[in-house]
Protein backbone atom coordinates (compact mmCIF):
# COMPACT_ATOMS: atom_id res chain seq x y z
CA UNK A 1 0.00 0.00 0.00
CA UNK A 2 1.65 3.19 -1.42
CA UNK A 3 1.08 5.96 2.14
CA UNK A 4 1.59 9.55 1.54
CA UNK A 5 2.95 12.30 3.93
CA UNK A 6 1.23 15.71 3.85
CA UNK A 7 3.21 18.25 3.85
CA UNK A 8 1.46 20.59 5.92
CA UNK A 9 2.04 18.08 8.79
CA UNK A 10 5.75 18.12 7.83
CA UNK A 11 5.46 22.11 7.58
CA UNK A 12 3.61 21.90 10.72
CA UNK A 13 6.45 19.82 12.36
CA UNK A 14 9.30 21.68 11.48
CA UNK A 15 7.90 25.36 12.52
CA UNK A 16 7.53 23.60 16.13
CA UNK A 17 11.15 22.02 16.09
CA UNK A 18 12.50 25.37 14.70
CA UNK A 19 10.56 27.28 17.25
CA UNK A 20 10.47 24.87 20.58
CA UNK A 21 6.55 25.67 20.66
CA UNK A 22 3.16 24.71 19.45
CA UNK A 23 1.84 28.19 20.48
CA UNK A 24 4.85 29.98 18.50
CA UNK A 25 4.59 27.69 15.72
CA UNK A 26 0.49 28.83 15.46
CA UNK A 27 1.33 32.43 15.39
CA UNK A 28 3.99 31.90 12.37
CA UNK A 29 1.35 29.40 10.62
CA UNK A 30 -2.02 30.96 11.22
CA UNK A 31 -3.50 28.23 12.67
CA UNK A 32 -4.19 27.53 16.82
CA UNK A 33 -2.11 25.84 19.16
CA UNK A 34 -4.56 23.14 19.29
CA UNK A 35 -5.19 22.97 15.30
CA UNK A 36 -1.23 22.62 15.17
CA UNK A 37 -1.02 19.52 18.39
CA UNK A 38 -3.55 17.92 16.17
CA UNK A 39 -1.33 18.07 13.52
CA UNK A 40 1.79 16.45 15.26
CA UNK A 41 -0.43 13.83 16.41
CA UNK A 42 -1.87 12.92 13.12
CA UNK A 43 1.99 12.78 11.76
CA UNK A 44 3.16 10.63 14.66
CA UNK A 45 0.19 8.41 13.86
CA UNK A 46 1.39 8.29 10.34
CA UNK A 47 4.53 7.39 11.30
CA UNK A 48 3.75 5.28 14.42
CA UNK A 49 6.15 7.21 16.82
CA UNK A 50 6.83 9.90 19.09
CA UNK A 51 8.23 13.18 17.68
CA UNK A 52 8.67 15.08 20.52
CA UNK A 53 9.37 15.44 24.34
CA UNK A 54 8.86 17.52 26.77
CA UNK A 55 11.76 18.38 29.07
CA UNK A 56 10.14 20.94 31.76
CA UNK A 57 9.39 24.33 30.40
CA UNK A 58 11.11 23.42 26.60
CA UNK A 59 10.15 20.65 23.74
CA UNK A 60 12.79 18.53 22.55
CA UNK A 61 12.66 16.10 19.35
CA UNK A 62 13.09 12.72 20.27
CA UNK A 63 15.28 10.24 18.27
CA UNK A 64 12.70 9.18 15.76
CA UNK A 65 11.74 13.19 15.64
CA UNK A 66 15.45 14.14 14.88
CA UNK A 67 15.53 11.48 12.29
CA UNK A 68 12.70 13.07 10.60
CA UNK A 69 14.01 16.65 10.97
CA UNK A 70 16.31 16.47 7.96
CA UNK A 71 13.63 14.36 5.90
CA UNK A 72 10.78 16.98 6.56
CA UNK A 73 12.79 19.77 5.58
CA UNK A 74 14.28 18.08 2.60
CA UNK A 75 10.55 17.49 0.73
CA UNK A 76 9.10 20.58 2.16
CA UNK A 77 12.39 22.31 0.04
CA UNK A 78 11.67 20.53 -2.92
CA UNK A 79 7.87 21.17 -2.73
CA UNK A 80 8.48 24.86 -2.54
CA UNK A 81 11.21 24.70 -5.28
CA UNK A 82 8.48 23.28 -7.50
CA UNK A 83 6.22 26.32 -6.72
CA UNK A 84 8.48 28.57 -7.12
CA UNK A 85 9.72 27.58 -10.95
CA UNK A 86 5.90 27.44 -12.00
CA UNK A 87 5.33 31.06 -10.26
CA UNK A 88 8.51 32.69 -11.17
CA UNK A 89 7.19 34.47 -13.90
CA UNK A 90 4.27 36.33 -12.42
CA UNK A 91 5.61 37.86 -9.41
CA UNK A 92 6.58 41.50 -9.66
CA UNK A 93 6.70 44.15 -7.10
CA UNK A 94 9.14 45.78 -4.83
CA UNK A 95 10.66 44.59 -1.47
CA UNK A 96 12.83 46.99 1.40
CA UNK A 97 14.58 44.57 3.64
CA UNK A 98 16.38 45.50 6.40
CA UNK A 99 19.41 43.54 8.26
CA UNK A 100 22.55 43.82 9.94
CA UNK A 101 25.82 44.32 8.37
CA UNK A 102 27.53 40.88 9.95
CA UNK A 103 25.13 39.14 7.32
CA UNK A 104 25.47 40.49 4.50
CA UNK A 105 28.81 38.56 3.15
CA UNK A 106 26.98 35.61 4.30
CA UNK A 107 23.48 35.36 3.65
CA UNK A 108 22.76 38.36 1.38
CA UNK A 109 25.03 36.55 -1.64
CA UNK A 110 22.82 33.40 -1.24
CA UNK A 111 19.63 35.26 -1.03
CA UNK A 112 20.29 37.58 -4.01
CA UNK A 113 21.39 35.15 -6.45
CA UNK A 114 18.25 32.19 -5.26
CA UNK A 115 15.33 34.43 -4.95
CA UNK A 116 16.25 37.09 -8.08
CA UNK A 117 16.78 34.09 -10.45
CA UNK A 118 13.64 32.93 -9.21
CA UNK A 119 11.55 36.19 -9.54
CA UNK A 120 13.24 38.11 -12.14
CA UNK A 121 10.13 40.77 -11.87
CA UNK A 122 10.94 41.45 -8.15
CA UNK A 123 13.32 44.66 -6.77
CA UNK A 124 14.76 44.24 -4.12
CA UNK A 125 15.86 47.12 -2.02
CA UNK A 126 18.51 46.26 0.91
CA UNK A 127 19.64 48.33 3.29
CA UNK A 128 22.17 47.27 6.22
CA UNK A 129 22.61 48.72 9.44
CA UNK A 130 23.07 48.28 13.05
CA UNK A 131 20.06 46.03 14.18
CA UNK A 132 18.78 48.69 16.96
CA UNK A 133 18.39 50.99 14.07
CA UNK A 134 16.61 48.55 12.05
CA UNK A 135 14.08 48.04 14.94
CA UNK A 136 13.91 51.54 15.52
CA UNK A 137 12.82 52.94 12.45
CA UNK A 138 9.03 53.03 11.81
CA UNK A 139 7.66 49.42 10.27
CA UNK A 140 6.39 50.90 7.53
CA UNK A 141 10.20 51.73 6.18
CA UNK A 142 10.92 47.80 5.62
CA UNK A 143 8.37 44.96 4.32
CA UNK A 144 11.08 42.93 6.02
CA UNK A 145 13.43 43.34 8.79
CA UNK A 146 16.28 40.67 9.73
CA UNK A 147 17.64 41.66 13.13
CA UNK A 148 19.61 40.09 16.28
CA UNK A 149 17.95 41.02 19.33
CA UNK A 150 19.48 41.40 22.83
CA UNK A 151 16.58 40.73 25.09
CA UNK A 152 13.92 38.79 24.65
CA UNK A 153 11.07 41.41 23.99
CA UNK A 154 9.92 40.21 20.65
CA UNK A 155 7.36 37.79 20.08
CA UNK A 156 8.97 33.68 19.89
CA UNK A 157 6.96 33.58 17.19
CA UNK A 158 9.46 35.42 14.93
CA UNK A 159 12.76 34.09 15.99
CA UNK A 160 14.62 32.11 13.36
CA UNK A 161 17.49 30.51 15.70
CA UNK A 162 19.90 31.48 18.42
CA UNK A 163 23.40 32.50 17.80
CA UNK A 164 26.02 31.98 20.33
CA UNK A 165 28.49 34.78 20.46
CA UNK A 166 32.28 34.68 20.14
CA UNK A 167 35.24 36.48 21.34
CA UNK A 168 37.33 36.73 17.64
CA UNK A 169 41.09 37.67 17.34
CA UNK A 170 43.84 37.64 14.13
CA UNK A 171 45.55 34.17 14.17
CA UNK A 172 49.31 36.61 13.65
CA UNK A 173 49.27 38.32 16.26
CA UNK A 174 48.92 38.31 20.34
CA UNK A 175 47.25 41.60 20.92
CA UNK A 176 44.55 39.31 22.72
CA UNK A 177 47.64 38.64 25.61
CA UNK A 178 47.41 42.49 26.28
CA UNK A 179 46.61 43.48 29.94
CA UNK A 180 44.26 46.10 28.85
CA UNK A 181 42.17 44.26 26.05
CA UNK A 182 41.89 46.47 23.13
CA UNK A 183 38.19 46.31 21.73
CA UNK A 184 37.59 46.89 17.71
CA UNK A 185 33.74 47.29 17.70
CA UNK A 186 30.75 48.89 15.70
CA UNK A 187 28.73 52.18 17.54
CA UNK A 188 26.77 52.19 19.40
CA UNK A 189 24.12 50.70 20.12
CA UNK A 190 25.29 47.18 18.59
CA UNK A 191 24.09 44.49 20.01
CA UNK A 192 27.93 42.55 20.21
CA UNK A 193 29.30 45.98 21.49
CA UNK A 194 26.65 45.96 24.22
CA UNK A 195 27.17 42.26 25.37
CA UNK A 196 31.15 42.40 25.44
CA UNK A 197 31.23 45.16 27.39
CA UNK A 198 28.95 44.51 29.84
CA UNK A 199 30.85 41.20 30.02
CA UNK A 200 34.35 42.38 30.61
CA UNK A 201 33.09 45.10 33.74
CA UNK A 202 30.82 41.78 35.40
CA UNK A 203 34.39 39.89 35.03
CA UNK A 204 36.52 42.63 36.29
CA UNK A 205 38.32 42.40 32.98
CA UNK A 206 39.90 45.81 31.74
CA UNK A 207 39.68 47.23 28.61
CA UNK A 208 40.13 49.56 26.25
CA UNK A 209 38.35 50.44 22.89
CA UNK A 210 40.85 51.03 20.45
CA UNK A 211 38.71 51.22 16.94
CA UNK A 212 34.98 51.95 16.10
CA UNK A 213 33.52 50.49 12.27
CA UNK A 214 30.17 50.20 11.73
CA UNK A 215 31.27 48.29 8.86
CA UNK A 216 31.43 44.54 9.44
CA UNK A 217 34.52 44.65 6.38
CA UNK A 218 36.27 47.45 8.45
CA UNK A 219 36.13 45.41 12.08
CA UNK A 220 37.47 42.17 9.85
CA UNK A 221 40.34 44.16 8.19
CA UNK A 222 40.98 46.09 11.59
CA UNK A 223 41.05 41.97 13.46
CA UNK A 224 43.46 40.81 10.95
CA UNK A 225 46.24 43.94 11.46
CA UNK A 226 46.23 42.81 15.15
CA UNK A 227 44.52 45.90 16.32
CA UNK A 228 42.13 44.12 18.78
CA UNK A 229 39.47 41.68 19.44
CA UNK A 230 35.97 41.41 18.56
CA UNK A 231 32.76 39.52 19.19
CA UNK A 232 30.79 37.99 16.19
CA UNK A 233 28.32 35.52 15.65
CA UNK A 234 30.10 32.21 15.43
CA UNK A 235 28.73 31.57 11.90
CA UNK A 236 29.81 34.58 10.68
CA UNK A 237 33.52 34.57 11.61
CA UNK A 238 35.91 34.05 8.46
CA UNK A 239 38.17 31.28 8.47
CA UNK A 240 41.09 34.40 8.47
CA UNK A 241 40.59 35.33 12.05
CA UNK A 242 40.41 32.72 15.23
CA UNK A 243 37.90 32.51 17.90
CA UNK A 244 39.16 32.76 21.19
CA UNK A 245 38.09 29.86 23.81
CA UNK A 246 36.26 31.09 26.91
CA UNK A 247 38.65 31.77 30.00
CA UNK A 248 38.74 34.47 32.80
CA UNK A 249 40.69 36.71 30.25
CA UNK A 250 37.66 35.74 27.71
CA UNK A 251 33.88 35.55 29.55
CA UNK A 252 31.13 33.39 27.97
CA UNK A 253 29.55 36.31 25.68
CA UNK A 254 26.26 34.07 25.66
CA UNK A 255 23.80 33.99 22.61
CA UNK A 256 21.63 36.33 20.76
CA UNK A 257 18.00 35.75 18.93
CA UNK A 258 17.90 36.33 14.99
CA UNK A 259 14.58 37.25 14.03
CA UNK A 260 12.53 37.89 11.15
CA UNK A 261 9.54 40.36 11.26
CA UNK A 262 7.06 41.52 8.74
CA UNK A 263 3.50 41.75 8.75
CA UNK A 264 1.94 38.44 7.52
CA UNK A 265 -1.07 39.86 7.26
CA UNK A 266 -1.04 42.73 4.79
CA UNK A 267 2.83 41.14 2.69
CA UNK A 268 2.06 40.68 -0.82
CA UNK A 269 3.61 37.22 -2.12
CA UNK A 270 6.54 38.96 -3.32
CA UNK A 271 7.46 39.43 0.53
CA UNK A 272 6.61 36.22 1.75
CA UNK A 273 8.19 34.33 -0.59
CA UNK A 274 11.87 36.09 0.34
CA UNK A 275 10.83 35.30 4.12
CA UNK A 276 10.70 31.73 3.27
CA UNK A 277 14.16 31.92 1.60
CA UNK A 278 15.51 33.70 4.23
CA UNK A 279 14.09 31.51 6.86
CA UNK A 280 15.88 28.36 4.78
CA UNK A 281 19.24 30.32 4.68
CA UNK A 282 19.23 30.97 8.03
Amino acid sequence: MIRNLPTDLLRAFVTVSELNGFTQAGELLGRSQPAVSLQIKRLEALLDCTLFAREGQRLQLTQAGTRLYQYAKDILALNDAVFTDFSQSKMTGVVRFGMPSEFATTLLPKILRAYTQAYPGVTLEINCDLSKNLLAQPRKQYDLVLALQDAPSLKPASRLKEEELVWVSSPDHEVHLQAQLPLVLAPEPCVYRLRAIERLNAADRPWRLVYTNADLTGIQAAIQEGLGVTVLARNTVPDSLRVMPVSDRFPRLGKVGIHLLYDKRTSSDAILKLAEYIRLSI
